[in-house]
């Protein structure tokens, strides 16, 4: 009983020191890998990264842009994956009858390890849904992609199909990038990744700031309105 007790404590402990990696998991889920690198932590855990680096007791591993420290201890294993520095474009969801944009949407979210809500929600501030939106500045269709974000991502942004698979993609790449910080991958989303970097953070312009509330605020209703239906389903 002792010694179950203290793996259960040694559990716990390591649960805890890993709480900030592991709230990244209501976003971003495992998907096929787009680094070099597997490195999973002895929680079960698998993270995808560029590379990493011995740094005393942690190690640094290379996500994107950026770096983030980890316990050496925790580590279980890393190894490669198939990938290649340009990733292959992504597949097409384009049927030939019209698909609704939630289906799309879910569909796009699965294929890139994403919350369904949470894709949902940017695009419903972005285009509300519509698979058909241009706006003025020459963005495309349910996540209002520009032609050159398009190009490469290798995608035809007028295709409700590319538009959500291509949209969720790059969502997946900008959570990466900025270490699965919300705010700053919507930040760098509506406002371009530039303006994140120019500014250490979120830019202090007024449309990307309500950006980042609205996107917010749909997610938080959406996962309301979720959990609601699953309570009445179980009653």
């Amino acid at each position: 009983m002792k010694r179950l007790a203290t793996m259960r404590t040694r559990s716990a402990s390591l649960v805890l020191r890993l709480a900030p990696y592991l709230a990244l998991c209501a976003l971003l889920t495992s998907s096929p890998s787009l680094a070099d690198e597997l490195v999973c932590l002895k929680n079960g855990f698998c993270l995808q990264a560029d590379s990493h680096a011995q740094a005393g007791d942690n190690l640094a591993v290379r996500v994107g842009g950026g770096t983030i420290e980890l316990p050496a201890a925790d580590i279980q294993n890393i190894s490669l994956t198939a990938s290649t520095v340009t990733p292959p474009p992504p597949t097409r969801l384009q049927t030939e009858r019209p698909v609704s944009s939630t289906i799309l949407l879910a569909r796009a979210a699965a294929a890139q390890g994403l919350d369904p809500s949470f894709l949902q929600s940017v695009a419903k501030v972005e285009s509300n849904l519509r698979q058909e939106a241009t706006s003025s500045k020459g963005a495309i269709g349910l996540m209002q992609i520009m032609p050159a974000t398009a190009r490469g991502l290798s995608i035809d942004p007028r295709l409700p199909g590319d538009n959500a698979l291509g949209g969720a993609r790059y969502l997946r790449m900008l959570l990466l990038r900025y270490h699965f910080n919300s705010a700053l991958a919507l930040a760098a989303y509506n406002a371009g990744p530039g303006a994140v970097t120019r500014f250490g953070g979120v830019p202090p312009y007024i449309e990307t700031r309500k950006y980042i509330q609205l996107v917010t605020r749909e997610y938080d209703r959406l996962r309301a309105t979720t959990g609601q239906n699953k309570t009445q389903a179980g009653q």
